[in-house]
């Protein structure tokens, strides 16, 4: 048999329970709060009823005529009946000043003695007391009937204690049907006001709510993207881990806007736009972005959702992947004008010109020798090396010679650890694809690198030097040249301006400078420099003619 447990209340519904309660009890303690108060200023109105009964009986002249008389009750027992009906209470009793009774609403009590205290007014007094007599509890008020400065009689008026209650009842009916009301009324409150707040909640209880924000804490802090919540004026109203890890930020920033946050303008502009974004990349001080933005929305603009993600390792990994692809185009290029040469040299065989045919091949393999050799011998990291053999051939595919200056000294096993060749890789294979884009058409189309260690400051950095023959930098634009976007070539897909950007950010990760400058003879030139560490250690080579670009020699 399966047995269903119940599911606890929504917090919606024990917030209903608990005001419909409250409303309740502070509604029902009012009643019983109005009906004891109007209980006892009825009786306090009683009281004043019958003492001003009494002393306007006891002021009547006809009344101390009447006692005068040998059979007083004959005359004052039509009379107070009389005032009972006029004045509304419930007795009018006239006595002796014994207290013996001549008059009564039940005729047969009369000639009986009066219950109830009669002393004070014996002496001259007049009060007013709640007592139990003949007729039931009753307030009553006693006072005397003084004639010629002696007093003659007593009497006393009064209202009977049910009556006090019958008034208040009347009292209590109408006050429950305003209490009900403003009851009726207040759940009505409650359950609107309730009813939007479970819309709120989805109906969760508040163990449940309390659950899914521990869950939603470990998962904004697990996660490695980066999110960033933005409200409608653009202050950050929530940011994880990631994000904080991401865009380079620390300490308190919720609450700040993004503009103080000190992120690139470009980063910042994504950030404030009204449009969402989809998939942009952008640059933070050492990291590629990619950007996504979404609004949040609800009839007005209530803020911005921002997710973030690392593409840093990609980029550098689809830098390579294209160097990659321009070494097999250089490669096939190779392979196709190696295959133009090896038909000569069989045509020159068969033709019977052995000889010459000895002397092409010979010549073809030392050029191609001498020029390995040259930049072997001036940039012997492997690396470097490589990669400088690769631009070259595709540089003279696009009509652009590249030339490796005499100035340029690497030694293998020079770079330390700290400087992973990915990072050089980024960094001189896109000041050479710059150059080459800026020399080709030019005249003379020449790019020359320079790559050389130089002491600084009891250390030594690595300094990478590209001259190109192109048009050159306006010197106004020398600082928007490392920003990404900025570009003078026409946008391919993909968008312009990136390389250099990612140069810059590379260098800087390494604590390095980059700079633009004017290069001899017309064109630009970038110096990257890199500290490598204290002089001396680690294998750094001594500096070599630095500063000098030379004649280069043609690779």
């Amino acid at each position: 048999m399966h047995i269903r447990v119940p599911r606890p209340r929504s917090l919606a519904g024990q917030l209903f329970a608990m005001q419909a309660v409250l409303i309740a009890v502070v509604v029902v303690g009012y009643a019983l709060f109005t009906y004891i108060s109007d209980r006892g200023q009825a009786q306090e109105a009683a009281g004043r009823q019958a003492r001003a009964v009494s002393l306007a009986i006891a002021d009547s002249p006809s009344v101390a005529q009447a006692i005068r008389t040998p059979d007083p009750t004959a005359r004052l027992q039509p009379y107070a009946v009389r005032v009972m009906q006029d004045t509304d209470v419930d007795f009018v009793t006239i006595m002796d000043p014994e207290g013996i009774r001549w008059t009564h609403p039940e005729p047969t009590e009369i000639g009986h003695p009066f219950q109830g205290h009669i002393e004070r007014a014996q002496r001259g007094g007049t009060f007013t007391e709640t007592y139990t007599g003949t007729l039931g509890p009753s307030v009553r008020a006693v006072t005397p009937i003084v004639d010629d400065g002696r007093i003659v009689g007593l009497v006393s008026a009064g209202i009977k204690v049910e009556e006090i209650s019958k008034r208040a009842q009347e009292q209590l009916t109408a006050l429950s049907g305003v209490a009900a009301g403003a009851l009726l009324l207040g759940a009505v409150g409650t359950y609107v006001i309730n009813a939007r707040l479970r819309r709120h909640t989805h109906g969760m209880n508040a163990d449940e709510l309390s659950r899914m924000h521990d869950y939603h804490q470990a998962a904004l802090h697990a996660v490695r993207e980066g999110l960033l919540m933005l409200d409608g004026q653009y202050r950050v109203a929530l940011i994880n881990d990631g994000g904080r890890e991401l865009l380079g930020v620390h300490g308190d920033v919720v609450g700040a806007s993004v503009a103080d946050l000190g992120l690139p303008s470009q980063l910042t502009g994504a950030l404030l736009a009204s449009e969402p974004r989809m998939d942009e990349v952008h640059l933070a001080a050492e990291r590629v972005l990619v950007v996504n933005t979404s609004p949040v929305s609800g009839g007005e603009r209530r803020g911005t959702v921002v997710t973030l993600r690392d593409v840093t390792e990609l980029q550098s990994l689809t830098g390579e992947l294209n160097s990659e692809r321009g070494f097999t185009q250089a490669l096939r290029s190779q392979a196709h004008e190696a295959a133009n040469r090896l038909h000569t040299v069989v045509s020159l065989i068969e033709l019977g010109r052995a000889e010459e045919a000895v002397e092409f091949a010979t010549a073809e393999l030392e050029l191609a020798q001498a020029l390995t050799d040259q930049v072997v011998a001036a940039v012997s990291e492997p690396v470097l090396a490589a990669l400088l053999l690769g631009k070259t051939a595709q540089a003279n595919e696009r009509g652009v010679e590249l030339v490796v200056s005499q100035d340029s000294r690497l030694d293998d096993g020079l770079l330390p650890p700290s400087l992973p060749a990915r990072d050089l890789v980024t960094i001189l294979g896109n000041l050479v694809d710059n150059a080459v884009d800026a020399a080709q058409g030019a005249v003379p189309s020449r790019v020359t690198v320079a790559a050389y260690t130089e002491a600084s400051g009891g250390g030594s950095e690595l300094v990478l030097r590209v001259s190109d023959t192109g048009a050159g930098v306006d010197p106004a634009h020398a600082d928007l040249v490392f920003q990404r976007g900025y570009s003078t070539k026409p946008a391919g897909e993909g968008g312009r301006g990136l390389g250099l950007a990612l140069v810059q950010q590379a260098v800087r990760r390494h604590g390095g400078s980059l700079a633009v400058a004017d290069a001899e003879g017309g064109g630009a030139r970038f110096e990257a420099r890199l500290p490598l560490g204290p002089a001396g250690g680690d294998g750094a080579a001594p500096a070599t003619a630095a500063g000098r670009p030379g004649s280069g020699g043609a690779v």
